[in-house]
């Protein structure tokens, strides 16, 4: 196996968790005192996408509310079933899958550390201390579901591209290790 898979995969869960953390600061920062979680959007592309801060204690569109350390657990395995596969079963061999888990892995660790409380600041209150912090507000009015899409921020911009990249490497990679059927002897 190439180095330069361990090398992709280490640079672009880096990449993403830095990019992540650092979005977060600043536009918590710069918005969450001065404009109440659900007050306000600053609409940054006519009316469709915006900063807007608020905090999920759950999961994927807000389930599994107030389960923080449950989820951090399922975090911590996920992301070290990601290395086992890639590095042990050896699958880094192939670019595409190494990219879909490296930017799984950097979305993992974004919003793990926000799960055990890293992300937290004291003017955002208690009651947010393990709770991830969104602020992409993404709205397409009068559709279905996304009038508004809920919140969201870059680690879980990373885990959806992964999962898309996931999805789309097993329905067309043939999977190399099936053999074909045996030849009839008749």
């Amino acid at each position: 196996m190439p180095i330069n898979r361990y090398v992709l995969f280490c640079a672009l869960a880096v990449s993403g968790l830095v990019a992540d953390l650092y979005t977060k600061t600043l536009f918590f920062d710069r918005y969450h005192d001065i404009i109440k979680p659900s007050d306000h959007v600053d609409w940054w592309f006519n009316g469709v996408l915006g900063v807007q801060t608020s905090f999920n204690g759950g999961a994927l569109f807000g389930m599994f509310q107030g389960q923080s350390f449950g989820l951090a657990g399922l975090s911590l395995i996920a992301l070290i079933g990601i290395m086992v596969w890639l590095f042990w079963f050896k699958m880094a061999v192939s670019r595409w899958l190494t990219v879909a888990l490296g930017l799984i892995a950097g979305g993992i660790v974004g919003n793990l550390y926000d799960r055990m409380g890293f992300g937290y600041v004291a003017s955002y209150g208690e009651q947010y201390t393990y709770h991830v912090r969104d602020w992409i507000h993404f709205r397409l009015q009068g559709v279905p579901l996304c009038d508004p899409w809920p919140n969201f921020n870059i680690a879980d911009s990373l885990l959806v591209t992964g999962a898309v990249m996931l999805f789309l490497f097993a329905i067309f990679v043939p999977d190399p290790t099936a053999s074909k059927s045996p030849k009839s002897d008749a």
